[in-house]
């Protein structure tokens, strides 16, 4: 129990720090509170074109893609990563070694990095987007349901560390991961629903996504704002659609820590 406590004590510490540390560059942040907006209005722009006189596109009419791209505009500044980035450094730099001699387990500070970090994002990017949305677009922000939009963003929170974490593991055998992190970007960019709806994929395309983790970081989330989830076929209610999130952030966990296991036979180190 002691340790479970000096670990907790630990990790609300690297949460803290973080906050403090990453303070001192908030004028970084507030550049996407210029970013965010500007996308947004071109995609209102593109979609009011798209729509034209059509009154629903993939189940959707225009006032709901509008708050869709709103949601994943919102929920990308509260679960944005750099884990992988960031373990790949430690890595290629040797400074993994320090945190491997560590009590508190890695990722565990890493995840309470991304808190830390995501805390500021909160204040000086999630909120001003969110008044700009509200009273510059005029756009409805609520969500259909607020305890179960927040525990889906939470969930999507944990699915973006626990991916971005097992490929900054890959840097254990290839040293340097930008390569296959800039592939999932890519891939993520696109599958998990932040540029385009997955309703529009064909009906294949969206029953893959059912069993990749691409659309529960961003897709999954935005509907469950929305007040509906569907896919491939599949009409889920908030609890459902929600059941399924945490399950697939549970698989997600399970493979990670296998990798993580393999990554720590794999490490070598020489000194302390």
């Amino acid at each position: 129990m002691n340790r479970l406590k000096y670990n907790w004590l630990i990790c609300r510490a690297v949460a803290e720090v973080t906050y403090k540390e990453w303070s001192a560059y908030r004028t970084h942040s507030l550049v996407s509170v210029i970013v965010g907006p500007v996308y947004f209005m071109v995609q209102y722009f593109i979609w009011t074109a798209v729509y034209g006189g059509q009154t629903t596109l993939g189940g959707l009419d225009l006032q709901q893609m509008i708050r869709y791209f709103g949601a994943t505009a919102l929920i990308g500044y509260l679960i944005m990563d750099f884990a992988d980035w960031n373990l790949s450094m430690l890595v290629r730099t040797g400074k993994f070694l320090t945190f491997h001699l560590r009590p508190v387990h890695h990722r565990s500070f890493a995840l309470f990095q991304k808190l830390g970090h995501r805390m500021l994002g909160f204040l000086f990017e999630f909120l001003p987007c969110l008044l700009i949305f509200i009273y510059i677009f005029g756009i409805d922000m609520r969500p259909a349901s607020l305890p179960w939009t927040l525990v889906s963003v939470l969930l999507a929170f944990l699915m973006n560390f626990y991916v971005n974490y097992t490929i900054g593991l890959t840097s254990f055998w290839l040293v340097q991961s930008g390569g296959i992190r800039s592939a999932f970007l890519l891939v993520s960019g696109i599958f998990s629903g932040a540029l385009i709806p997955l309703d529009f994929f064909p009906h294949w395309l969206q029953v893959t996504q059912l069993f990749l983790p691409f659309q529960y970081i961003a897709y999954m989330p935005a509907m469950v704002f929305t007040g509906h989830y569907s896919l491939g076929g599949l009409q889920l209610s908030l609890p459902e659609a929600v059941g399924m999130q945490a399950a697939a952030v549970l698989i997600m966990f399970g493979c990670n820590e296998l990798v993580r296991r393999r990554a720590m036979k794999q490490f070598t180190a020489v000194g302390a």
